[in-house]
């Protein structure tokens, strides 16, 4: 199957959210992207801030076949979304390829649901760590950017499927600011694919999470907000506040955070942390919790 017949089995995907979802104020409450055809049975990957608390979700085709699905599952670590099928796509599963043998300088292809695609090249391949408690050990960067990225299919050469598309970004290059890409390598979901699709979710342990949105300024990570009701939020933690240490230990930079905070222990283990607030030291404990206990899980079918 040449390249161009392989990008028809990318979809488009329309997501509805109820109002009084946790993640509404935050992502909308009507959510559009793309998704990618991975099994004959109408199995299709997204990412997952899309279909994240689903009600209704709609596919459709290049050719304009509209086909409702379900939100199968979303997974917080990896940040992949399942959606099944109800009805037939009769669209051809893409291979997955192995995105941990791609090399910076690889030409790619970046493709979205409505027939759109970047020839582009992988700029980087490095940790990620995002505002909302976030990490990536390798993302994959591409430019130039693709204007529709959420849930598009990162395709190699030989038309494997290499990543799914999660956001657009900045960087210096040549001295210049340039659009790219930050790509899920598609490595991350073998591992947990069958216990997604049996269980709707990782069998693994929930993370602590604390409910903050940080930023890193110069090492430092700077609380931009926290979740209304989470566990930052009922500790005291507020913006502007300087994270400067969890346990006995510094923290240096957005991603030390997070692996600080994650090798607390298990969802609702206390997080001892230290903060700066005007200039001045003081301790906060906060108690984390598990982030799907605030979120609505997928509607059985």
């Amino acid at each position: 199957m040449e390249l161009d017949a392989k990008l028809r089995s990318v979809v488009g995907l329309r997501a509805n959210i109820p109002d009084d979802a946790f993640t509404a104020g935050a992502l909308g409450t009507r959510r559009e992207g793309s998704g990618v055809v991975i099994s004959d049975r109408g199995l299709v990957l997204t990412i997952g801030y899309l279909i994240t608390e689903a009600e209704e979700v709609w596919l459709t085709t290049q050719d304009g076949r509209v086909i409702p699905g379900h939100a199968l599952a979303w997974d917080q670590q990896t940040g992949f979304g399942l959606v099944q099928a109800l009805g037939r796509l009769d669209l051809p599963a893409l291979p997955l390829g192995k995105s941990g043998r791609t090399n910076i300088g690889d030409p790619v292809v970046l493709a979205d649901g409505i027939g759109q695609s970047v020839n582009a090249t992988i700029v980087a391949k490095q940790e990620f760590a995002g505002y909302w408690e976030y990490l990536l050990d390798e993302a994959i960067f591409i430019a130039p950017a693709h204007p529709s990225w959420g849930g598009a299919a990162l395709l190699g050469s030989n038309g494997e499927l290499l990543g799914i598309g999660s956001l657009r970004l900045q960087m210096i290059r040549a001295g210049e600011a340039a659009d790219i890409n930050m790509v899920v390598p598609i490595d991350l979901l073998p591992p947990i694919l069958d216990e997604l699709v049996t269980r709707g979710r990782a069998n693994r342990p929930p993370r602590p999470w604390l409910g903050v949105f940080s930023a890193e300024s110069d090492g430092e990570v700077v609380v931009m907000s926290v979740s209304d009701g989470g566990p930052a939020a009922r500790a005291g933690l507020r913006r502007g506040d300087i994270i400067s240490d969890i346990g006995d230990s510094q923290v240096d930079g957005l991603a030390d955070f997070y692996r600080k905070v994650w090798g607390s222990g298990e969802a609702g283990a206390e997080v001892p942390m230290r903060i700066v607030r005007d200039g001045r030291d003081s301790w906060l404990r906060v108690k984390s919790a598990s982030r799907d206990q605030f979120l609505r899980r997928p509607p059985l079918q």
